[in-house]
């Protein structure tokens, strides 16, 4: 009896044990003017006070580097995940692994953009090597570009980099061109020589930012939708306006993002950002977004990014409010509305 007493005791903690781990939930996010307000959720406990509103555990990591992130996020270690809309399709959908953009924080209206050394027109890139994170909204960014100006990728050659080493790689002498994203535009544009030949504020819209959380886990765990989603616009009502609190939130954003307000104000004002759930839902809800994903698909189909076997830019359906794009019967992207349309409506 006293054995048996035992193993029933451990378990049934063995049990209390596995309950206990499935509220606890881990995001990650890597630096990028829309994803700053994650650091300062964690480090003010805004998140940790909408987790234990709704009794979770939410852990927030920073990753150095951003696809790495998207990699990790898609192999299963993290439960959400702040990345691109582009990038959101082409690593963990195209991968198989059911995704929802659970919140749509901003669009890029400049803050991505190509730059070249000792030339200042787009036309200069025929011929040259140009230096990106391969197959990322960088990547798309040069090809939207390139149309502009009569010329396509087999025009130049593309040099795949990481946005950890794109700094340092531009000021090496062999490297006269490349695409990313801020902080990394700014650092870079401020060096001697340096010309911004175009940008995301030439196609607005197309280059969202999302936290991006597995679909399975957010059914089977719609609180953690609603601490997250309310842990974000309550970290917006901080930092919208020009108020002292506001000030303190975007000069934390700055500092930790490796630059300082005046810097992170710049990066702001090429930021199309949703302060409030009604502005990201006008975009989430949109026609404009339909269309935006199509040429998502068309671009990441033809560069080979929706898998061996995607026959077409259909291939992976992407469900969006006002309709879906591509298979229904193989959907493996959402655009959910309903939390961010629950904080519109006071119901977090």
């Amino acid at each position: 009896m006293k054995y048996f007493t035992i193993s029933i005791l451990a378990f049934l903690l063995s049990f209390s044990s596995i309950t206990h781990a499935s509220d606890k939930f881990k995001i990650c996010w890597s630096i990028y003017v829309g994803w700053m307000p994650w650091a300062y959720g964690a480090e003010q406990g805004i998140v940790k006070k909408w987790g234990e509103k709704y009794d979770i555990d939410i852990e927030v990591v920073q990753i150095n580097d951003y696809i790495e992130s998207i990699n990790q996020y898609s192999a299963g270690e993290f439960d959400a995940c702040t990345m691109t809309n582009m990038d959101a399709l082409t690593i963990p959908a195209a991968g198989g692994v059911d995704s929802t953009a659970l919140v749509v924080g901003d669009f890029s209206n400049g803050n991505d953009g190509v730059v070249l050394k000792g030339k200042d027109s787009l036309k200069d890139l025929k011929g040259q090597s140009i230096n990106l994170v391969e197959l990322s909204v960088s990547h798309y960014l040069l090809a939207r570009g390139l149309e502009t100006v009569g010329l396509s990728e087999k025009d130049l050659t593309v040099v795949n980099t990481s946005d950890a080493d794109m700094v340092a790689v531009y000021g090496t002498k062999d490297v006269t061109a490349v695409s990313t994203w801020n902080p990394l535009l700014n650092e870079i544009i401020s060096m001697p020589n340096s010309h911004k030949v175009f940008d995301s504020s030439q196609i607005p819209g197309e280059i969202i930012d999302l936290l991006v959380i597995n679909t399975e886990t957010l059914k089977k765990n719609p609180d953690l939708g609603k601490a997250l989603v309310g842990a974000w616009y309550e970290i917006m009502g901080s930092m919208a306006g020009s108020d002292a609190k506001a000030i303190d939130a975007k000069t934390f954003m700055a500092t930790e993002s490796g630059t300082d307000l005046a810097g992170y104000d710049a990066q702001l004002a090429s930021t199309e950002m949703f302060y409030t759930p009604q502005a990201a839902l006008a975009l989430t809800n949109s026609k404009k977004l339909v269309t935006t994903m199509e040429n998502v698909a068309k671009f990441s189909f033809k560069h080979g990014l929706l898998g061996d076997g995607a026959p077409d830019a259909g291939y992976i359906g992407i469900e969006m409010p006002a309709g879906t794009f591509g298979d229904k019967g193989n959907v493996k992207l959402r655009f959910e509305p309903s939390y961010m349309q629950m904080a519109e409506d006071g119901k977090l």
